[in-house]
């Protein structure tokens, strides 16, 4: 039996000599590299926090003492450590989480894994403890993979270090990454930072007591006395910074211990003892390797195995390599040519450069690219800024992301009719990362932005189109939304419509008073669903039209006069349902005087967990058989919202409206 197995809660580890948690991280690494390589995952990242996790864990006492996981892709050893060691559905339906999550353990608090905001996590529980008299409780946030960046992380010290009797142990687990090498002044001054000699002696408690002593005295004391203390307090931080230069923390009050060996497990845990000894807040600043002990990860420049899917153990190599082009691999070509033709594009992302598709660009034009780190914020007011300029920014994120930024999108470049271009990608359900990286929100958020241009794509020439389009806007701000994933297949279209409505289908039949019996609106990827189902929707003899709007706002005149001809209006969109493009067509719709039935098909306003992009949209019904069920029981009238009836037909009576027969 592995000394992993014997593993079933951290207190198993205080059994284990130094000898055996050697070994324990040798097979802790061999386990993630085995298991994640056959379901693919975060395997860079958690390589390189196997001794820190092991040391977090043998120091403190989880679930009392609270261990919270910014970017919690790296919370794969506390899993195992927590009595979660069937990895083999990991990230599937039904499966292991890929984050922490509170449904599998008591160990696990914070499951939002939107990067730096664990240390405001942090104050919160501390100043809980301490208003409820739990003060020996100590909060541990484990921060890395550049959240540092962020400047939530900083409003979150800057609390922190206010108060010197919450016991806070921030671990900064410093690889120099996030996806790609962290960048920033803040990543320059942590290069810089060294382990002190001094450290032991400065978190000891007498050596405080000291101090705070020697402090009070001579300040009370006359005008020599305080200039004593003057001088004396200069000397001293010149040689504190001389021997262990940590400023950048201890000038906000907080004591620093660093940097220390990260993959030393008795480094680790001698550093994190002296923090939990301070009884204070202490920031342990942990050096640590992406990738650690797995040759493919460490020479892979682009992201070190940050997030792999299927591949060989041995090799690292992908087990099967698709032939279809991505979203993000149209974009990245589509936006370097637009780069090479036009100098005022500035693109800018938060730590995502190669994931969001800006490789290229940055290649061709670097002083163009802007790699802002995790600082979505920052990001999307420097955009207003880089607008007023005169430059043109497009800020590259993934859709989730978004939401940190709504008030910048809305305060800073909204109301400043600045033209900045958004693309976001991994739109709509995004799959194995479960509730917090699905990109659904954004179609309901956008929607009352004053002024925004919305435009979903629906195949890799309509992105190309709309990005174009999107970049000539220079009085407002546009969107272009993506998918995860591979791209699809070309939807031609029928015709183009004057205000660049796309038709994708009309039936056959000729048209009766009111034209067809159903309008589908399909937004974005939703093409190849809407032709599936205005094909069922025919074998049941029920004629349909489907239109893709391209720009879903502001709302194209031509949807809501296709409408008005309809009996019935199904708008079929990958976002929230609840206020997205079908309730804002409804609106639109009724003060234009039209009285269509309109059903909105999207997603439940519900927290969606993880499993496939297809099995997440068969559970909450988005499927064409499904659709097709409901829209032919609201041409019959057998369930809300009616279709229009035809001219004739009766006026409903009863529980169940009577409504003519389907024509066959």
């Amino acid at each position: 039996m592995t000394i992993l197995h014997t593993i079933q809660t951290p207190q198993d580890l205080s059994k284990l000599s130094s000898e055996q948690m050697t070994r324990l991280g040798e097979e802790l690494r061999q386990f993630l590299i085995s298991n994640v390589s056959a379901t693919g995952g975060h395997l860079g990242p958690n390589l390189g926090v196997v001794e820190l996790t092991l040391a977090v864990h043998r120091v403190f006492d989880s679930p009392r003492d609270s261990i919270i996981f910014d970017t919690g892709h790296q919370s794969y050893v506390h899993k195992l450590l927590t009595g979660r060691q069937d990895f083999s559905t990991l990230r599937q339906q039904d499966g292991l989480s890929g984050y922490p999550e509170r449904a599998e353990s008591v160990h696990d608090i914070v499951e939002s894994s939107h990067a730096s905001s664990s240390l405001a996590w942090a104050d919160g529980i501390s100043r809980a403890r301490s208003l409820n008299s739990e003060g020996d409780r100590y909060v541990v946030p484990i921060i890395g993979d550049g959240a540092l960046t962020g400047g939530m992380a900083w409003e979150a010290l800057n609390n922190i270090a206010a108060d010197n009797d919450r016991r806070v142990v921030i671990v900064v687990n410093d690889n120099g990454r996030s996806y790609s090498p962290t960048v920033g002044g803040i990543a320059n001054q942590l290069s810089k930072l060294r382990r002190g000699v001094l450290d032991k002696v400065r978190t000891h408690r007498a050596y405080e007591t000291v101090m705070d002593g020697t402090k009070q005295r001579l300040q009370q004391g006359g005008p020599v006395s305080q200039v004593v203390y003057r001088s004396l307090h200069a000397a001293k931080k010149g040689a504190k910074d001389f021997w262990s230069p940590q400023g950048l923390f201890e000038d906000l009050g907080m004591k620093y211990i660093g940097p220390v060996d990260g993959h030393d497990q008795r480094s680790m845990e001698e550093a994190l003892t002296d923090a939990r000894n301070y009884e204070g807040p202490v920031i342990v600043h942990a050096i640590t390797e992406k990738g650690r002990g797995y040759a493919p990860a460490r020479a892979d420049e682009t992201d070190q195995f940050h997030a792999v899917g299927v591949i060989d153990p041995e090799t690292g190599e992908a087990v099967s390599r698709g032939s279809a082009r991505s979203w993000t691999s149209v974009f990245e070509e589509e936006i370097a040519t637009i780069a090479d033709e036009r100098s005022d594009i500035v693109a800018l992302t938060g730590a995502m450069v190669n994931p969001v598709g800006l490789r290229t660009m940055a290649r061709n034009h670097p002083q163009r690219v802007v790699d802002v780190g995790i600082a979505e914020q920052h990001a999307v007011a420097s955009a207003a800024g880089l607008a007023y300029g005169g430059m043109h920014p497009v800020v590259a994120l993934y859709a989730t992301f978004l939401n940190r930024a709504f008030d910048q999108l809305l305060m800073d470049v909204a109301l400043h009719r600045a033209g900045v271009t958004f693309v976001l990608d991994r739109a709509g359900v995004t799959g194995p990362d479960g509730p917090s990286h699905h990109g659904m929100w954004d179609l309901s958020l956008l929607q009352m932005v004053p002024g925004l241009r919305l435009s979903a794509p629906r195949d890799s020439t309509r992105l190309r189109e709309e990005l174009r389009e999107a970049v000539s806007v220079d009085d407002a701000p546009t969107v272009v939304r993506y998918s995860k994933g591979s791209v699809n297949d070309e939807i031609d279209a029928v015709h183009r419509l004057d205000d660049g409505v796309d038709v994708l289908h009309a039936s056959d039949s000729a048209e009766g008073p009111h034209g067809n019996d159903v309008l589908i609106v399909s937004v974005g990827a939703m093409g190849e669903l809407s032709l599936d189902l205005a094909r069922r929707l025919q074998d049941q003899g029920i004629t349909a039209t489907v239109v893709d709007p391209r720009w879903v706002l502001p709302v194209p005149d031509s949807v809501v006069s296709l409408a008005a001809r309809h009996r019935i209006v199904v708008c079929i969109e990958d976002g929230v349902k609840a206020g997205g493009v079908g309730s804002r067509i409804r609106q639109v719709m009724r003060e234009a005087g039209v009285d269509t039935a309109l059903n909105e098909v999207g997603l439940p306003v519900e927290f969606l967990a993880h499993g496939s992009r297809s099995q997440v949209l068969e559970r909450v019904g988005l499927t064409a058989s499904r659709i097709a069920q409901d829209t032919v029981a609201q041409v019959l009238g057998t369930k809300v919202p009616f279709a229009r009836r035809l001219p004739g037909e009766d006026t409903p009576t009863g529980d169940i409206p009577v409504f003519g027969t389907i024509r066959r």
